[in-house]
Protein backbone atom coordinates (compact mmCIF):
# COMPACT_ATOMS: atom_id res chain seq x y z
CA UNK A 1 0.00 0.00 0.00
CA UNK A 2 1.58 3.61 -0.94
CA UNK A 3 1.67 5.69 2.53
CA UNK A 4 1.89 9.20 1.16
CA UNK A 5 0.13 12.24 2.79
CA UNK A 6 -2.57 11.57 0.34
CA UNK A 7 -3.33 8.15 1.05
CA UNK A 8 -2.86 8.12 4.86
CA UNK A 9 -5.74 8.95 7.29
CA UNK A 10 -6.52 8.44 11.11
CA UNK A 11 -9.73 7.57 9.78
CA UNK A 12 -11.79 7.06 6.97
CA UNK A 13 -16.06 7.15 6.70
CA UNK A 14 -17.79 5.42 4.50
CA UNK A 15 -20.83 7.33 3.43
CA UNK A 16 -21.89 10.58 3.04
CA UNK A 17 -25.27 10.34 3.99
CA UNK A 18 -26.64 11.79 7.90
CA UNK A 19 -25.19 9.14 9.63
CA UNK A 20 -21.91 9.31 7.78
CA UNK A 21 -21.40 13.12 7.37
CA UNK A 22 -22.12 13.80 11.03
CA UNK A 23 -20.00 10.98 11.96
CA UNK A 24 -16.67 12.37 10.04
CA UNK A 25 -17.78 15.55 11.70
CA UNK A 26 -17.61 14.70 15.41
CA UNK A 27 -14.41 12.49 14.94
CA UNK A 28 -12.67 15.57 13.60
CA UNK A 29 -14.22 17.36 16.74
CA UNK A 30 -12.63 14.74 18.84
CA UNK A 31 -8.85 15.68 17.86
CA UNK A 32 -8.19 13.37 14.82
CA UNK A 33 -5.69 15.35 12.39
CA UNK A 34 -7.05 13.64 9.28
CA UNK A 35 -10.46 12.28 8.61
CA UNK A 36 -11.48 11.17 4.90
CA UNK A 37 -14.96 10.78 4.18
CA UNK A 38 -16.23 8.49 1.09
CA UNK A 39 -19.06 9.02 -0.81
CA UNK A 40 -20.02 7.18 -4.46
CA UNK A 41 -21.83 9.56 -5.39
CA UNK A 42 -22.28 12.79 -3.58
CA UNK A 43 -23.48 14.09 -0.22
CA UNK A 44 -26.92 13.75 0.62
CA UNK A 45 -28.04 12.25 -2.48
CA UNK A 46 -29.74 9.79 -1.71
CA UNK A 47 -32.72 9.41 1.03
CA UNK A 48 -30.95 11.92 3.23
CA UNK A 49 -32.31 15.01 1.06
CA UNK A 50 -35.48 12.99 0.38
CA UNK A 51 -36.73 12.69 4.04
CA UNK A 52 -39.62 13.53 5.96
CA UNK A 53 -37.51 15.01 8.39
CA UNK A 54 -39.15 14.33 11.76
CA UNK A 55 -37.53 14.53 14.75
CA UNK A 56 -39.66 12.59 17.65
CA UNK A 57 -37.70 11.42 21.24
CA UNK A 58 -40.67 9.78 21.78
CA UNK A 59 -39.77 6.30 21.08
CA UNK A 60 -40.79 2.65 22.06
CA UNK A 61 -37.56 1.34 23.60
CA UNK A 62 -35.15 3.57 25.87
CA UNK A 63 -32.69 3.48 22.93
CA UNK A 64 -34.74 5.07 20.92
CA UNK A 65 -35.64 8.02 23.76
CA UNK A 66 -32.01 8.63 24.41
CA UNK A 67 -31.04 8.73 20.37
CA UNK A 68 -34.07 10.80 19.67
CA UNK A 69 -33.57 13.49 22.72
CA UNK A 70 -29.91 14.01 22.17
CA UNK A 71 -30.36 14.70 18.53
CA UNK A 72 -33.31 17.22 19.60
CA UNK A 73 -30.84 18.89 21.94
CA UNK A 74 -27.91 18.74 18.83
CA UNK A 75 -29.99 20.32 16.11
CA UNK A 76 -31.00 23.39 18.69
CA UNK A 77 -27.03 24.07 19.71
CA UNK A 78 -25.89 23.83 15.80
CA UNK A 79 -26.40 27.17 15.19
CA UNK A 80 -23.98 28.29 18.00
CA UNK A 81 -21.57 25.74 17.09
CA UNK A 82 -21.75 25.79 13.43
CA UNK A 83 -23.01 29.14 12.17
CA UNK A 84 -25.21 27.19 10.31
CA UNK A 85 -28.51 24.69 11.57
CA UNK A 86 -30.74 22.14 9.90
CA UNK A 87 -33.74 24.37 10.21
CA UNK A 88 -34.99 22.64 13.52
CA UNK A 89 -38.66 23.72 14.32
CA UNK A 90 -40.51 23.26 17.41
CA UNK A 91 -43.66 21.79 16.50
CA UNK A 92 -45.10 18.84 19.13
CA UNK A 93 -46.44 15.75 18.32
CA UNK A 94 -49.31 13.56 18.89
CA UNK A 95 -49.26 9.72 19.13
CA UNK A 96 -53.50 8.94 19.20
CA UNK A 97 -54.94 6.13 20.62
CA UNK A 98 -57.86 4.50 19.13
CA UNK A 99 -58.24 1.91 20.92
CA UNK A 100 -57.62 0.45 24.91
CA UNK A 101 -54.98 -1.92 23.70
CA UNK A 102 -53.28 1.46 22.14
CA UNK A 103 -54.22 3.57 25.60
CA UNK A 104 -52.75 0.60 27.87
CA UNK A 105 -49.46 0.59 25.48
CA UNK A 106 -48.97 4.41 25.20
CA UNK A 107 -49.65 4.63 29.37
CA UNK A 108 -47.09 2.11 29.57
CA UNK A 109 -44.54 3.79 27.14
CA UNK A 110 -45.45 7.10 28.39
CA UNK A 111 -44.07 5.99 32.10
CA UNK A 112 -40.40 4.87 30.46
CA UNK A 113 -40.15 7.91 28.62
CA UNK A 114 -40.57 9.71 32.08
CA UNK A 115 -38.63 8.21 33.63
CA UNK A 116 -35.87 9.26 30.87
CA UNK A 117 -36.66 12.82 31.79
CA UNK A 118 -39.14 13.47 28.82
CA UNK A 119 -42.04 16.07 28.96
CA UNK A 120 -44.50 13.77 27.78
CA UNK A 121 -48.14 14.21 28.95
CA UNK A 122 -51.03 12.45 28.29
CA UNK A 123 -54.35 14.15 26.55
CA UNK A 124 -57.68 12.86 27.25
CA UNK A 125 -59.69 13.35 23.95
CA UNK A 126 -61.53 16.56 24.14
CA UNK A 127 -58.05 17.81 25.46
CA UNK A 128 -56.18 16.24 21.83
CA UNK A 129 -59.56 17.44 19.59
CA UNK A 130 -58.43 20.90 21.01
CA UNK A 131 -54.89 20.94 20.44
CA UNK A 132 -54.84 19.60 16.99
CA UNK A 133 -58.62 21.49 15.80
CA UNK A 134 -57.87 19.78 11.93
CA UNK A 135 -58.50 16.48 13.19
CA UNK A 136 -61.98 14.99 13.46
CA UNK A 137 -63.27 15.77 16.58
CA UNK A 138 -64.50 12.33 18.67
CA UNK A 139 -62.06 9.31 16.99
CA UNK A 140 -59.19 9.01 19.52
CA UNK A 141 -59.02 7.50 23.35
CA UNK A 142 -56.63 10.13 23.68
CA UNK A 143 -52.99 10.12 23.16
CA UNK A 144 -49.58 11.33 23.93
CA UNK A 145 -47.86 14.73 23.76
CA UNK A 146 -44.73 15.85 23.40
CA UNK A 147 -44.22 20.03 22.85
CA UNK A 148 -40.50 19.83 22.13
CA UNK A 149 -41.03 17.23 19.53
CA UNK A 150 -40.15 18.97 15.97
CA UNK A 151 -38.63 18.47 12.45
CA UNK A 152 -36.37 19.71 10.29
CA UNK A 153 -35.63 20.22 6.51
CA UNK A 154 -33.79 17.46 4.75
CA UNK A 155 -31.83 19.54 2.74
CA UNK A 156 -31.24 22.08 4.83
CA UNK A 157 -29.73 19.39 7.21
CA UNK A 158 -27.24 18.44 4.37
CA UNK A 159 -25.83 22.14 3.62
CA UNK A 160 -25.28 21.99 7.95
CA UNK A 161 -22.85 19.03 7.84
CA UNK A 162 -21.60 19.42 4.23
CA UNK A 163 -20.39 23.04 5.85
CA UNK A 164 -19.40 21.87 9.27
CA UNK A 165 -17.03 19.18 7.30
CA UNK A 166 -15.51 21.76 5.54
CA UNK A 167 -15.11 24.42 8.21
CA UNK A 168 -13.72 20.89 10.90
CA UNK A 169 -11.44 20.31 8.16
CA UNK A 170 -12.59 16.19 7.00
CA UNK A 171 -11.50 15.46 3.57
CA UNK A 172 -14.29 14.63 1.18
CA UNK A 173 -14.06 12.37 -1.52
CA UNK A 174 -17.16 12.69 -3.49
CA UNK A 175 -17.99 9.68 -6.36
CA UNK A 176 -15.32 8.04 -4.89
CA UNK A 177 -16.29 4.30 -3.84
CA UNK A 178 -15.29 2.53 -1.23
CA UNK A 179 -13.97 -1.09 -2.46
CA UNK A 180 -13.01 -3.31 0.91
CA UNK A 181 -11.08 -3.16 4.12
CA UNK A 182 -7.16 -3.78 4.06
CA UNK A 183 -6.45 -6.18 7.10
CA UNK A 184 -3.60 -7.60 9.04
CA UNK A 185 -4.56 -10.61 10.40
CA UNK A 186 -8.13 -9.35 12.34
CA UNK A 187 -6.88 -5.58 12.36
CA UNK A 188 -8.14 -3.17 10.52
CA UNK A 189 -4.89 -1.34 8.61
CA UNK A 190 -7.45 0.69 5.84
CA UNK A 191 -9.54 0.86 3.22
CA UNK A 192 -9.53 0.36 -0.93
CA UNK A 193 -11.48 2.70 -2.57
CA UNK A 194 -12.04 3.12 -6.70
CA UNK A 195 -9.29 5.91 -6.51
CA UNK A 196 -6.86 3.97 -4.84
CA UNK A 197 -6.16 2.47 -1.16
CA UNK A 198 -6.04 4.84 1.92
CA UNK A 199 -3.89 3.45 5.12
CA UNK A 200 -6.16 3.91 8.10
CA UNK A 201 -6.72 2.44 12.19
CA UNK A 202 -10.24 3.50 11.93
CA UNK A 203 -13.12 2.98 9.58
CA UNK A 204 -16.57 3.54 9.99
CA UNK A 205 -18.92 1.94 7.87
CA UNK A 206 -22.24 3.77 7.14
CA UNK A 207 -24.36 3.80 3.76
CA UNK A 208 -28.19 3.84 5.17
CA UNK A 209 -29.98 1.42 2.74
CA UNK A 210 -26.53 0.74 0.60
CA UNK A 211 -24.93 -0.56 4.17
CA UNK A 212 -25.44 -4.38 3.35
CA UNK A 213 -23.16 -3.98 -0.02
CA UNK A 214 -20.82 -1.45 1.47
CA UNK A 215 -20.36 -3.91 4.49
CA UNK A 216 -20.23 -7.36 2.08
CA UNK A 217 -17.31 -5.61 0.45
CA UNK A 218 -15.10 -6.21 3.36
CA UNK A 219 -17.03 -9.59 4.04
CA UNK A 220 -19.16 -8.13 6.66
CA UNK A 221 -23.17 -9.41 7.06
CA UNK A 222 -25.53 -6.80 8.06
CA UNK A 223 -28.90 -7.49 8.24
CA UNK A 224 -30.12 -4.02 7.10
CA UNK A 225 -32.00 -3.34 3.77
CA UNK A 226 -33.81 -1.13 1.87
CA UNK A 227 -37.64 -0.39 1.48
CA UNK A 228 -39.56 2.38 -0.21
CA UNK A 229 -40.94 5.10 1.15
CA UNK A 230 -43.03 7.88 0.52
CA UNK A 231 -44.03 11.47 0.98
CA UNK A 232 -46.37 14.11 -0.28
CA UNK A 233 -47.66 17.29 0.32
CA UNK A 234 -51.26 18.98 -0.27
CA UNK A 235 -51.85 21.87 -1.27
CA UNK A 236 -52.00 24.65 1.31
CA UNK A 237 -55.12 25.73 2.87
CA UNK A 238 -56.11 27.95 6.34
CA UNK A 239 -57.12 25.49 8.19
CA UNK A 240 -53.89 24.01 8.04
CA UNK A 241 -51.89 26.71 9.31
CA UNK A 242 -48.94 25.68 11.22
CA UNK A 243 -49.97 26.84 15.12
CA UNK A 244 -52.96 24.39 14.44
CA UNK A 245 -51.18 21.17 13.19
CA UNK A 246 -49.00 19.50 15.61
CA UNK A 247 -47.21 16.46 14.01
CA UNK A 248 -49.07 13.33 14.54
CA UNK A 249 -48.54 9.47 14.06
CA UNK A 250 -51.12 7.36 13.18
CA UNK A 251 -49.34 3.81 14.38
CA UNK A 252 -52.56 2.10 12.86
CA UNK A 253 -51.92 2.86 9.56
CA UNK A 254 -48.32 3.63 9.70
CA UNK A 255 -48.93 7.31 8.69
CA UNK A 256 -47.43 10.16 10.02
CA UNK A 257 -47.70 14.21 9.35
CA UNK A 258 -47.11 17.64 9.68
CA UNK A 259 -47.39 21.14 8.64
CA UNK A 260 -45.05 22.05 5.10
CA UNK A 261 -45.72 25.21 3.68
CA UNK A 262 -49.43 25.76 4.74
CA UNK A 263 -50.56 22.63 3.76
CA UNK A 264 -49.84 19.08 5.29
CA UNK A 265 -46.87 16.58 4.84
CA UNK A 266 -47.38 13.22 5.15
CA UNK A 267 -45.76 10.17 4.61
CA UNK A 268 -46.36 5.69 4.60
CA UNK A 269 -44.49 2.54 4.21
CA UNK A 270 -46.05 -0.03 3.22
CA UNK A 271 -45.75 -3.11 4.96
CA UNK A 272 -46.50 -5.63 2.32
CA UNK A 273 -44.61 -4.57 0.12
CA UNK A 274 -41.33 -6.48 -0.31
CA UNK A 275 -37.79 -4.93 0.25
CA UNK A 276 -35.98 -3.31 -2.61
CA UNK A 277 -35.34 -0.09 -4.35
CA UNK A 278 -37.73 2.67 -4.62
CA UNK A 279 -38.12 3.45 -8.40
CA UNK A 280 -41.27 5.46 -8.36
CA UNK A 281 -44.35 6.19 -6.45
CA UNK A 282 -47.01 3.41 -5.44
CA UNK A 283 -50.17 5.31 -6.85
CA UNK A 284 -52.38 2.41 -5.41
CA UNK A 285 -51.35 2.71 -2.00
CA UNK A 286 -50.82 6.56 -1.93
CA UNK A 287 -54.73 6.71 -2.46
CA UNK A 288 -55.25 4.10 -0.10
CA UNK A 289 -53.45 6.25 2.50
CA UNK A 290 -54.86 9.50 1.42
CA UNK A 291 -58.02 7.74 2.23
CA UNK A 292 -57.17 7.23 5.90
CA UNK A 293 -55.83 10.86 5.89
CA UNK A 294 -59.35 12.25 4.82
CA UNK A 295 -60.88 10.46 7.57
CA UNK A 296 -58.65 11.56 10.26
CA UNK A 297 -58.31 15.27 8.89
CA UNK A 298 -61.00 16.01 7.10
CA UNK A 299 -60.11 19.21 5.45
CA UNK A 300 -57.70 17.30 2.89
CA UNK A 301 -60.06 15.43 1.22
CA UNK A 302 -60.51 18.50 -0.91
CA UNK A 303 -57.14 19.22 -1.49
CA UNK A 304 -54.69 18.42 -4.35
CA UNK A 305 -51.12 17.60 -3.86
CA UNK A 306 -48.41 19.75 -4.59
CA UNK A 307 -45.46 17.28 -4.06
CA UNK A 308 -44.92 13.35 -4.30
CA UNK A 309 -41.72 11.75 -4.17
CA UNK A 310 -40.36 7.94 -3.12
CA UNK A 311 -37.04 7.41 -1.71
CA UNK A 312 -35.21 4.23 -0.51
CA UNK A 313 -34.51 4.46 3.30
CA UNK A 314 -32.97 1.44 5.37
CA UNK A 315 -34.50 -0.60 7.83
CA UNK A 316 -33.51 -3.28 10.37
CA UNK A 317 -35.35 -5.93 11.64
CA UNK A 318 -35.72 -5.24 14.58
CA UNK A 319 -36.63 -1.18 13.74
CA UNK A 320 -33.49 -0.55 16.04
CA UNK A 321 -29.97 1.30 15.28
CA UNK A 322 -26.80 -0.24 14.42
CA UNK A 323 -23.63 0.61 16.25
CA UNK A 324 -21.06 -1.62 17.08
CA UNK A 325 -17.43 -3.49 15.72
CA UNK A 326 -17.55 -5.12 12.54
CA UNK A 327 -17.64 -9.18 12.47
CA UNK A 328 -17.30 -11.09 9.80
CA UNK A 329 -18.19 -15.21 10.95
CA UNK A 330 -16.90 -15.56 14.35
CA UNK A 331 -14.08 -12.63 14.00
CA UNK A 332 -14.07 -9.22 15.60
CA UNK A 333 -12.41 -6.69 13.29
CA UNK A 334 -10.42 -4.01 15.71
CA UNK A 335 -10.58 -0.68 13.88
CA UNK A 336 -13.53 -1.23 11.97
CA UNK A 337 -17.24 0.14 13.28
CA UNK A 338 -20.76 -0.45 11.29
CA UNK A 339 -23.60 2.13 11.89
CA UNK A 340 -27.02 2.13 10.94
CA UNK A 341 -29.80 4.38 11.83
CA UNK A 342 -32.54 1.85 11.22
CA UNK A 343 -34.60 4.30 8.74
CA UNK A 344 -34.41 7.33 11.90
CA UNK A 345 -31.50 9.41 9.91
CA UNK A 346 -33.44 12.65 10.71
CA UNK A 347 -34.65 11.44 13.87
CA UNK A 348 -31.96 9.26 15.67
CA UNK A 349 -28.65 10.31 12.51
CA UNK A 350 -26.52 12.37 14.52
CA UNK A 351 -26.91 10.69 18.04
CA UNK A 352 -25.92 7.45 16.13
CA UNK A 353 -22.94 9.36 14.37
CA UNK A 354 -21.83 10.40 17.84
CA UNK A 355 -22.21 7.03 19.46
CA UNK A 356 -20.46 5.61 16.20
CA UNK A 357 -17.66 8.05 16.65
CA UNK A 358 -17.12 7.62 20.17
CA UNK A 359 -17.06 3.39 19.42
CA UNK A 360 -14.66 3.68 16.95
CA UNK A 361 -12.51 5.73 19.25
CA UNK A 362 -13.61 4.24 22.70
CA UNK A 363 -15.22 1.29 22.28
CA UNK A 364 -18.35 2.95 24.62
CA UNK A 365 -20.20 6.15 23.94
CA UNK A 366 -22.09 8.48 26.93
CA UNK A 367 -25.08 9.05 23.94
CA UNK A 368 -26.50 5.56 24.94
CA UNK A 369 -25.93 2.17 26.09
CA UNK A 370 -24.32 0.42 23.00
CA UNK A 371 -23.96 -2.63 24.77
CA UNK A 372 -26.86 -4.53 22.71
CA UNK A 373 -26.89 -2.26 19.59
CA UNK A 374 -24.09 -4.00 17.88
CA UNK A 375 -23.99 -7.05 15.16
CA UNK A 376 -23.91 -9.40 17.63
CA UNK A 377 -27.32 -9.23 18.52
CA UNK A 378 -28.68 -11.17 15.22
CA UNK A 379 -28.12 -14.81 14.55
CA UNK A 380 -27.39 -16.03 10.78
CA UNK A 381 -30.72 -15.61 9.63
CA UNK A 382 -30.91 -12.40 10.60
CA UNK A 383 -32.96 -12.58 13.40
CA UNK A 384 -32.58 -10.30 16.76
CA UNK A 385 -32.30 -11.50 20.29
CA UNK A 386 -34.15 -7.79 21.12
CA UNK A 387 -37.76 -6.93 21.26
CA UNK A 388 -38.59 -4.88 17.68
CA UNK A 389 -39.39 -0.98 18.73
CA UNK A 390 -43.02 -0.24 18.76
CA UNK A 391 -42.88 3.28 17.53
CA UNK A 392 -41.67 2.36 14.14
CA UNK A 393 -42.78 2.44 10.76
CA UNK A 394 -43.95 -1.02 9.35
CA UNK A 395 -41.30 -1.66 8.10
CA UNK A 396 -40.25 -5.39 7.07
CA UNK A 397 -39.17 -7.72 10.24
CA UNK A 398 -36.60 -9.92 8.07
CA UNK A 399 -33.98 -8.48 5.92
CA UNK A 400 -32.99 -9.50 2.52
CA UNK A 401 -30.23 -12.39 2.53
CA UNK A 402 -27.40 -11.99 0.35
CA UNK A 403 -26.61 -13.62 -2.72
CA UNK A 404 -22.82 -14.53 -1.24
CA UNK A 405 -20.59 -13.73 1.21
CA UNK A 406 -17.09 -11.55 0.17
CA UNK A 407 -13.52 -12.37 1.71
CA UNK A 408 -11.77 -9.39 2.97
CA UNK A 409 -9.46 -7.47 0.46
Amino acid sequence: MRTSASHVADAVVVGGGTVGGWCAYFLRRSGLDRVVLLERRTLGEGASSRAAGVVRTQGGTPWAVQLGEWSRTFYLRQHDELGIDSGFIRQGYVLPCFTAADVAAARERMAMQQSLGLEIRWLEPGQLDALNPTLAPGLTLGGTYCAEDGFITPPRNVTAYAVALAVSGVEVRERVAFTGLVTDSDVVTGVNTSAGPIAAPLVVLTGGPELAQVAGLAGIRVPTGGVRHQVAVTQPHPDLARERVPMVFDLSAGLYWRPEEGGLLFGMSNPDEPPGEAACVDEPYLALMRERLAELVPVTAGLGLRKIWAATIDYTPDHLPIIGPAITGDRTLTGATVASAGGAGMMWGPAVARAAADVALAKTSAVVDVTELGLDRFDAAGNSRLGTDPIALPFPEHAPQPAGRLTLS
